[in-house]
């Protein structure tokens, strides 16, 4: 069931006749639509009338058409002109690119640029390592895409993938101070990808793969995790991993039981389905059965895709078979990371007893909350009108900035473990309940803490660099004295 939000509203400028009665009829037609009525400005008074700017928040695009429709029937009202506010914010783009130091000086412009500037490039051609120092790929992460997976979107393509991309790299800032920049590459093929981003490497300290299609999205990670010494991060995969099984951690406490004694279906074993399922493999789950479409996934399948093979060969150690809901019949726990309708009611109700569902689909969960709130013990979705969202975004940026910290060669197994049960420690044991299983998104000391576990996991891991950011001498040594 949708909710008016911000993610459809306008700023609907009016003109009403200036007498009793006048905004109350024009809220009421808003009312009846089932929108919200937000901010009301007064832009001017005019002798007979009144313009104001009225905010008004809708569930989708169609119910925002028919606000207006019934603004514009209002007796004694002209809507003279609609602005759609998240388009609003998107015209120019979200970010841009600042200049850290300034330039007033001719002084300024020599150190800044030439002749000063060759000095410190010679710097670090004899040096390649003063690079981390001596330019902003200490702090700089790419965002590729090739806008072939967008959420809820699907293949897209890299221009209308640009807006999503924009807005990681808002997020990568803004919760992480880490500065990100978007790459939408205009292929598919692997080989290209793959080259491309070895190119580009070199002025990046940290690479973020998102929205690219499985199977490959496995192959193209794999690769430049083999061929680069910097991060790599399928945020896809993993960010959604990490934030999972540290809601499913504190899921557990709330009603009592332990992840290597409890049984978890799946549906989806695309890119996040099948790392969702290798971290709380790897955190400890012994029961996971994932199911497609044709139900669960069990060695011997026929027809199966090599991912989903091996997929298969990890998980449903009894070879188990049967539709999603036949395999939720006293499962403890069910994970949907696919499609509306995966499962239904009956197959929920048929859970062991204070089950824990996470209906993560967008925007359209697998099932919708209200329909099991009294069947499920903890419920999580994706969408932040519900308790409980499972967003990247309480991830990702802390994974950066710790791996940035110590100028890591990689992303580790033991490093996301160590995200997501920092994570899942944000919230004291006396305060998790039902309804709060993950903390806030924007809760500010999610990413330092999580950035803090990534650094020392990276340390033990030893693919850390330095121990920690500016624990190195940041001056170029042999060029001051």
């Amino acid at each position: 069931m949708s909710h008016p939000s911000a993610s459809f509203s306008a700023t609907v400028r009016v003109r009403i006749q200036d007498r009793p009665g006048s905004f109350g009829r024009l809220a009421a037609a808003v009312g009846e639509t089932g929108a919200s009525l937000g901010a009301i400005d007064l832009v001017s008074a005019e002798r007979t009338t009144k313009v104001r700017d009225v905010t008004v928040l809708a569930a989708d695009t169609a119910q925002l058409a028919r606000v207006v429709e019934s603004m514009r029937a209002v007796d004694g009202t002209d809507v003279l002109t609609v602005s759609d506010r998240t388009f609003q914010l998107h015209e120019g783009g979200k970010i841009e690119i600042v200049s850290k130091t300034p330039l007033k000086t001719r002084e300024d412009l020599s150190m800044v640029y030439t002749p000063g500037v060759a000095r410190v490039s010679q710097a670090i051609a004899d040096d390649p390592q003063k690079a981390w120092t001596l330019t902003t790929k200490r702090n700089m992460v790419a965002v590729v895409t090739d806008g072939s997976a967008v959420l809820g979107l699907g293949d897209i393509g890299p221009e209308a993938a640009l807006p999503v991309m924009e807005g990681k790299a808002m997020l990568f800032k803004d919760f992480g101070g880490v500065d990100a920049f978007p790459l939408c590459l205009a292929t598919k093929d692997v080989e290209t990808i793959v080259a491309t981003v070895k190119a580009i490497a070199p002025g990046f300290g940290g690479i973020n793969l998102e929205d690219i299609s499985a199977p490959r999205c496995f192959a193209i990670e794999q690769r430049l995790r083999h061929e680069l010494d910097i991060p790599i991060f399928h945020d896809d995969q993993h960010g959604t991993a990490i934030v999972v099984l540290a809601a499913l951690v504190n899921a557990l406490r709330v009603v009592g039981k332990k992840l290597e004694d409890v049984r978890i279906v799946t549906t989806g074993c695309g890119a996040a389905g099948t790392a969702v399922t290798k971290i709380l493999l790897s955190a400890g789950a012994g029961r996971i059965v994932g199911c497609d479409e044709n139900g669960a996934l069990f060695q011997g399948r026929p027809g199966l895709s090599p991912a989903k093979a091996a997929y298969a060969a990890l998980t449903n150690p009894a070879g188990e078979s049967g539709t999603a809901d036949e395999m939720l019949a006293g499962a403890d726990v069910f994970i949907g990371v696919s499609v509306p309708g995966a499962v239904t009611r009956a197959g929920i109700a048929s859970m062991a007893r204070d089950a824990i569902v996470f209906t993560l689909a967008n925007p359209r969960p697998e099932i919708d909350p209200e329909e099991i709130e009294n069947l499920a013990a903890v419920i999580a979705t994706g969408r932040s009108d519900y308790p409980n969202q499972i967003n990247n975004v309480l991830a990702f940026p802390g994974v950066f900035r710790g791996a940035l910290d110590v100028r890591a060669s990689a992303i580790t197994e033991e490093m996301e473990l160590a995200a997501a049960h920092a994570l899942a420690g944000v919230i004291p044991p006396e305060q998790l309940s039902a309804d709060y299983i993950v903390p806030s998104v924007f809760d500010r000391g999610v990413a330092p803490l999580v950035a803090h576990a990534v650094a020392e996991a990276a340390l033990a891991a030893g693919v850390a660099r330095v121990t920690a950011e500016g624990s190195e001498d940041s001056r170029p040594r042999g060029e001051t004295w």
